[in-house]
């Protein structure tokens, strides 16, 4: 049977900010952002399974990828736990916001292999990741590979 990749896209909106950066983007601020995950495997071929000719459900692969990034990150603020905004995340905290503190600088790339180890951690065994691309602005994206990887 043929290895087929199927991709599934979803849209988050994250604000976060960047210690230590030399640019605007040290100031908080947001992005609509667009998630792409690619998956590779072969369609199921047993003719009595429910999911005869698919590689994933897509509905499955929705709910992966909802449980462990879109809801988790959609609507709120991201900041490396070592930022000197920890005050402005706590007070945001307090105040009933979504602050994500992370161990990484919320960059596009680091939130991307951030997503990948999520995302594979919960596919099924016979299904892997193949790439994410998580488009930041319109014109500017990171992308991850397994074969890269």
């Amino acid at each position: 049977m043929s290895i087929i990749r199927i991709t599934k896209q979803f849209s988050f909106e994250t604000g976060h900010a960047l210690y230590g950066y030399d640019g605007k983007c040290r100031n908080v601020h947001g992005h609509s952002y667009k998630l792409h995950v690619t998956v590779i495997g072969t369609p199921i071929s047993d003719k009595n399974n429910v999911k005869y000719g698919m590689v994933i459900d897509f509905t499955d692969l929705k709910k992966i990828v909802k449980d462990e990034i879109v809801d988790v990150f959609d609507h709120a603020t991201v900041f490396n736990k070592n930022t000197p905004h920890i005050e402005l995340a706590k007070e945001l905290q307090d105040r009933g916001h979504s602050v994500l503190l992370v161990d990484y600088q919320p960059t596009s790339e680091m939130m991307i292999i951030d997503f990948a180890a999520k995302i594979k951690s919960q596919l099924p065994s016979h299904i892997q990741l193949h790439s994410l691309k998580l488009q930041e602005t319109e014109s500017s994206y990171a992308q991850w590979f397994a074969s890269d990887n």
